[in-house]
Formats: C-alpha cells, structure tokens, sequence
C-alpha cells in the first residue's frame, strides 16, 4: 500500500490517550509536542498524560484481566496474525510515520515494520503451544501436573530508538499469554505506538486488553503504577541507570521483571578474518539505526596485522554515506534523536580525540537545521577514551588493535554491560572458543545483526535480564502452577 502525504498521515493518527478501548484527552487537556529531527520543527502534538491518567489505565487493564486470560489460545492467535497481516499491508504507512517522527531513512523504518509485525506472527504461532507437564511422584501416590497461566497486568516501557518494533516485541507474547497491558511510549516518538493501538482496536482486541499513555513525565507516571500491587510484571527497554531505577521501584511488589538495557558491544576481527566481509559486517553492527542502537556496535578491535587494512577500507564505506533527511530518496544516514543527543556524541569524539585518537572520516556534527552528526571512524583510541567505555549511540566507530586471542577477549569482556559482541574469523574452533569466553548475553558470528525474532534477545551484566522473542519471549509473561494431585 502507498503511503499517504506526510499531512495526512500525521492527520490520521490518533493524538489521544487509549484507555479501556476509549481515544480521551489527557486529564487537564495537557499535550506535548513530537519533534521532527531532521528539522527540529513540531510535527504534532499528543496528550501529555498525568498520574491520574496512568491510574486510569491500569484499572482498564486490571478489570479485562480475567477474561482475556480466558480467551482461547487460538482466538488470541488469530488476532496476533491478523495484526501482522495488516501492519504489512500498511508497512508505507508505519515506515514513513517512524522516519518523521525518529529521523531513521525510509529504508531502514522499512525493515522495522518488517521486523516488528514478525513479532506479532511469530508469538501467533507460540500462542497455542503453551502447555504444561504430568508426571508421576517418585513413591507413585501423587500426580504431578504444571499448567501455565498468564502473569497478569503488566507495564510496558518502550524507547525511542525503535518505536515500533521495541512495541510489538513486548505486546506479542503478552497478547498471546493473555495479559493484559498498559504501555509508556517515549514521548519523543509516541505516533508509532498510538497508530498500533488504533490497528489493534480496528481487529477487535477487547477493549481494556491495550492501554496506551503518552507522558512527557515518565516517573511521576510510572512510578505509582510500579508500587500499585495489582500490577504483576514491568518489561523496560532503555538506559541502565533508568533501569535500575524501576528495578528498585518494583522490588516493592516483587514484580517479574524484563530489563533490556544498555550496551557496549565489542567488534572483533581476528587475523584470518575476511576483511571485506568484516567491513561490510561493521557497517551493519554500527550504521543500524543511525548507531541509536544498543546492539551497535561500541568499540572495535581489529588484531594488528590487519588493523591498517580495516580501518582504511571501512574509513572509504562510512566516509560515502549520504546524510540527510530520512524522507529524502538516497539518504543513508537520518538525524540523531535531539541536539542533546548529537552534542553527547560529539563530546565524546572529542574527548578521544584530544587524547591521541584520529579521526579518519568524519569528527564533528553536520551544519545547517536538525541534529546531524558526520558517519566517523577513529583510529589509535586509548583505552581510557570516554568513547570506550560509555554507549556512543550514534555513528562513532572507535578502533583499537589486539594482538592475541586471549588478549581480543580480555578487552572484549572489560566493561560493565554484557549485550552484545561480534566476532569476525575463519576458524570455526575458534569462534566457538571466544563465543563461549564472551560475557554477552548474544554473540553474533560473522555476520553485523543478530536481532531474530525466532531467537532470545537479551543480555546479561548490566545490560539486564530477561529474554524477548525465541521461544523463551513468551514464558517472561506466564506463572508456572504446580497441582498435586493424591490418589
């Protein structure tokens, strides 16, 4: 389907809060205003949610709870692929949506609606193979029987970076649980999200099942939806300090947690790597999602030999990239999220770069309207670099050089977060070693993505806990039942 005009698409979003099946202004009539980062320009204004507004939703999703956890599995599957159905018809629609209100080029906002409306196929498919276990007890006077059950009302925080499919990876498995859900949108992108609820409710999702609240004030929102004991589960998508935050806060009611946090992925090409495809692996890893990605790649460290090699030719691939707005045909490269977020990047170019690093391509941000920053590749880092050790989170490529296998691991496992890691070699032995030695919660082989949805995404350290999609997605939403039964 064609994408309408950008006029009327940004018209026919729903600029309301979705409570209990109902579009309703925000208490007080408060809205914010959604920015274009191309141009820094107000593309629209949404509610602006208050605490009451939260609390609101919560009851929705409390009181349709019970009979949607009844729902047949198959029913609720059924919807999931009806969902998935129209959101790839609509892809146009959602990608241009995405790119206006993000900054990523229509291209990449493409895949996302690719990847994300997976999500919602593929947990249409989990959704009729939950199921439990019968055994019998050792000394054979009792049966032993393990159901499933949804974990009840859950809190869905999502970023900006990936505005709908960061959505879709969380709503997928508690739809095909049967939990029911209030979700926060980022207030930088909430248009994505609303115009998947407003998909939703045109299926037929019960109302109440999908709340959505848009809020320029997260915390005070959220908070006293965290310590509110009728809520049973928090999934997060964001920062680690924000993270361990909510983490705190949902110690109260001891809530079954999701925390995708932050990362520093490592990059690593060994000796015997094919460096073409180490190049154009690199590519991937750093220039997903403009480098807004925690899965992007962090640090890169390339063995010595062919460090030279690597850095030239991957200096030439970022240095042809074409920055520019995201609507814009050839665009490679769109905006960073905010003029914070661009000048954070550009400290740390230039902290590394006051300490002996050289920038090879790039090194500063774009001139003119909306937050550009150049596609850069530093060489002779120190390992002391702010870009080192913090989440760049933009198209910063920092390489460093090793010069033995233990020596690429070491430096590969010494940070804090444990998300992601890369490794580029020939020897099988010895991917299979250093995957095994990574401390990451995913290790991608050879190839610059490693986002499946029929895979776990997560990460370990503190890059937080808890798995989304693969099989493994759906059991973050259900309770194990154990019944023992005497005969």
């Amino acid at each position: 389907m064609a994408a309408p005009s950008q006029k009327a698409l940004l018209e026919s979003v729903p600029t309301s809060l979705f409570i209990g099946g109902d579009w309703r202004p925000a208490e007080g009539g408060a809205t914010l205003d959604v920015h274009d980062p191309a141009t820094g320009r107000v593309l629209t204004q949404v509610a602006d949610g208050s605490p009451a507004d939260g609390l609101a939703a919560l009851d929705a999703a409390v009181a349709a709870q019970a009979d949607w956890a009844r729902v047949p599995p198959r029913d609720r599957g059924e919807l999931l692929r009806a969902a998935y159905e129209k959101l790839t018809e609509r892809a146009e629609e959602f990608a241009l949506l995405m790119t206006l209100e993000m900054g990523k080029p229509l291209a990449e906002a493409r895949g996302e609606v690719t990847y994300g409306a997976e999500f919602f196929r593929w947990f249409s498919e989990e959704a009729v193979r939950i199921h439990g276990r019968y055994a019998v007890a050792p000394n054979g006077a009792t049966r032993l029987v393990t159901m499933k059950q949804p974990v009840g009302p859950t809190l869905m925080i999502t970023p900006w970076n990936f505005p709908l499919a960061m959505g879709t990876r969380k709503i997928g498995p508690a739809l095909a649980a049967g939990c029911t859900m209030v979700v926060k949108p980022a207030h930088e992108t909430p248009l994505s999200m609303l115009a998947l609820a407003q998909l939703l409710d045109d299926l037929g999702l019960p109302k109440g099942v999908l709340n959505v609240v848009t809020t320029s004030h997260s915390g005070a929102v959220m908070e006293p939806l965290i310590r509110d004991p009728r809520v049973r589960k928090l999934t997060f998508t964001g920062s680690t300090p924000v993270g361990k935050k909510l983490v705190e806060q949902s110690s109260e009611q001891l809530l079954r947690l999701s925390m995708e946090l932050g990362g520093n992925a490592p990059f690593v090409v060994f000796e015997d790597a094919d460096v073409d495809a180490a190049v154009q692996g690199a590519m991937l890893a750093k220039m997903r999602n403009i480098g807004e990605a925690c899965t992007a790649a962090n640090r890169f460290f390339v063995h010595t030999s062919v460090a030279e090699e690597f850095a030239s030719k991957f200096a030439a691939a970022m240095g042809a990239l074409t920055v520019g707005k995201g609507t814009v045909k050839g665009i490679d490269v769109g905006p960073l999220i905010t003029a914070k977020a661009r000048d954070g990047v550009d400290e740390l170019v230039q902290d590394a770069v006051a300490n002996g690093a050289r920038a090879l391509t790039g090194g500063a941000p774009v001139a003119g309207k909306g937050f550009f920053y150049a596609p850069t590749v530093l060489t002779d880092v120190p390992a002391d670099a702010r870009c080192m050790t913090e989440e760049i989170f933009g198209p910063v490529a920092p390489i460093c050089t090793f010069t033995t296998e233990a020596d690429a691991i070491a430096k590969a496992n010494a940070t804090e977060y444990g998300l992601v890691g890369y490794v580029f070699t020939k020897d099988l032995s010895r991917a299979i070693r250093v995957a095994e030695a990574l401390e990451f919660g995913m290790v991608g082989i050879n190839q610059g993505i490693v986002s499946n949805p029929a895979a776990p995404f997560g990460g370990v350290k503190h890059s937080g806990f808890g798995r989304e999609g693969g099989f493994e997605g759906i059991e973050e939403y259900l309770e194990t039942k154990y019944v023992g039964i005497a005969l």
